[in-house]
């Protein structure tokens, strides 16, 4: 009966086609989202007034709203249907999106945008779950590498897009750009998408209120600690040490709730599953990857060689078409029979030598030229990690359960980003400290070469009119800012040089994929 149903879901010619591209746009809507605002932060401070901390609340609203809603979205597609989910979902978003341009202080900012975000994450799994099902079962892979396409490329294309719009425009053209998008995709929706037929709406009374609240406690307070953990000093804050305890007590009060009510809100049954299992903890591992690399990447080349945000972001741009060429290279592969673990365990060695050759490229002065093949090498491992990930954790699922299961998927790569975010921001700032100590250490102002270096500067800035005290001063200041700046070169190499033992130690993984998928589903080689 369930095969049935979901059979009734394959589409086929000018349908699914449409189908796929509403599904990629409305995917590709939510995740340059998550990144385009990054590039207009400066900016945004600037007109509405706002100090750091404040403008820091408009990525952590979008975020915190992304992970609470996400988890959530199977149930609401269910209780309203599909489509009707999906469409308002969209509206929300576009509607958000023109009055985020619109505010005039930096909260009514913040609150739009916390309404985006809950209607940016139900576009992302529903997204998912429709081209996942639009497809036969035979060509899944292939599948998930269009859906893909938007979910790698996404977070790249925010950065150069947003620096674009920022420069030539102003900040509030990163959120109207969305509106004629999302009209597009309500239309496209409305046409052609369909909803499933799967169990009943539940009544008012029915409803897991309670694992609504300790959902949105738990995930909203881990979301906030791991956002502003790093400025506000981790567990020397009081708000910080307060929110993490809650996110322990209301992750374990939240399991407790949807294992023994009748109605959860959150199907936590469908990880019995083995190969969702392993898809969720490798989904997390690459959302970690993921978004850590496209954040480090334009904060060194801006922060340490000086580039503008466009630049930046523009170099992001040929690493992301190479994981788009991937895709459907990669889609195919499936559909032909080779397995899944193989390119996962090959795309993480991939994803290690990137890490390695961007270690050995840092320098105060690198250059394009020595950064561009190491982002194709990434470009190539997301490519061989992403597809192969998300068919293997759906692909032993059926009728609802596949939206269920897009939906874990989703959240672990989401709070994948958020950790690697969090861990590689502070790390960056501890690594530096200790490298800026021990740099310090070894300039001996009795050391010759030590103090020709001070009296070359010095001759220098009074050549520019400077009295000999203040030549001395500017003198030692450039030194200072010459030893912070390596000590800054130096944290990003450690950060890649551990990312890249992380990647290596993920390798044995692929072990526990041949297992889980013989053991769960033998005619899975369909895929």
């Amino acid at each position: 009966m369930v095969q049935a149903g979901e059979d009734d879901l394959v589409e086929y010619g000018y349908r699914r086609v449409l189908i796929t591209i509403t599904a990629i746009l409305c995917t590709l809507l939510e995740i340059v989202d998550t990144t385009i605002v990054n590039v207009a932060l400066t900016n945004m401070r600037g007109s509405l007034g706002a100090t750091l901390n404040d403008v820091a609340w408009v990525i952590t609203a979008y975020a915190i709203a992304n992970v609470i809603v996400i988890p959530m979205t199977s149930w609401l597609s269910q209780q309203f249907g599909r489509r009707n989910y999906f469409v308002t979902s969209i509206i929300i978003f576009t509607v958000a999106s023109f009055l985020c341009g619109n505010a005039d202080n930096i909260w009514e900012l913040v609150t739009f945008r916390f309404i985006q975000g809950l209607g940016g994450g139900a576009l992302l799994v529903t997204a998912q779950t429709i081209i996942t099902e639009s497809y036969p079962i035979a060509k899944r892979g292939m599948a998930q590498a269009i859906y893909g396409m938007g979910v790698i490329v996404g977070p790249t294309l925010g950065p150069p897009l947003g620096g674009y719009l920022v420069d030539n425009f102003s900040w509030p053209y990163i959120f109207y750009i969305n509106i004629p998008l999302g009209i597009i995709a309500t239309i496209l929706a409305l046409t052609f998408v369909r909803s499933p037929k799967y169990g009943e709406k539940l009544k008012s009374n029915q409803v897991d209120w309670l694992g609504i609240f300790l959902l949105m406690a738990f995930i909203g307070s881990l979301q906030y600690v791991l956002e502003h953990g790093q400025q506000d000093d981790w567990f020397n804050n009081k708000t910080i040490i307060l929110l993490s305890t809650i996110t322990v007590f209301g992750l374990v009060l939240f399991i407790w709730r949807e294992l023994t009510y009748k109605y959860p809100i959150v199907n936590l049954g469908v990880l019995k599953d083995g190969n969702l299992r392993i898809g969720t903890v490798m989904c997390f591992i690459l959302g970690f990857g993921l978004y850590g690399s496209t954040l480090i990447i334009p904060i060194y080349t801006q922060t340490i060689l000086g580039w503008t945000a466009t630049d930046a972001g523009l170099l992001l741009i040929p690493g992301s078409i190479t994981t788009a060429l991937m895709m459907p290279i990669v889609g195919n592969l499936l559909q032909k029979g080779v397995p899944q673990s193989y390119m996962v365990g090959l795309g993480f060695l991939i994803f290690f030598f990137f890490t390695y050759m961007m270690h050995n490229s840092m320098t105060p002065n690198t250059g394009v030229e020595h950064l561009y093949w190491g982002l194709i090498l990434r470009g190539i491992g997301l490519g061989l990690l992403f597809v192969p990930i998300t068919t293997l954790s759906l692909s032993t699922l059926k009728g609802k359960d596949i939206g269920e299961g897009a939906a874990f998927t989703g959240m672990m790569r989401q709070l994948g980003g958020s950790f690697g975010i969090a861990i590689i921001t502070t790390f960056i700032t501890r690594f530096s400290q200790e490298h800026r100590v021990i740099l310090v250490s070894h300039l001996d102002t009795t050391r010759l070469q030590v103090q020709e270096r001070v009296l070359m500067l010095q001759k220098g800035f009074m050549s520019k009119g400077f009295s000999a005290n203040e030549s001395l001063k500017k003198a030692y200041q450039v030194i200072d800012y010459s030893v912070m700046k390596q000590s800054a070169v130096l944290s990003y190499m450690d950060i890649f040089m551990y990312l890249g033992i992380m990647f290596l130690c993920c390798i044995p993984i692929i072990f526990f994929i041949k297992k889980g998928k013989n053991k769960i589903n033998p005619a899975d080689a369909m895929h």
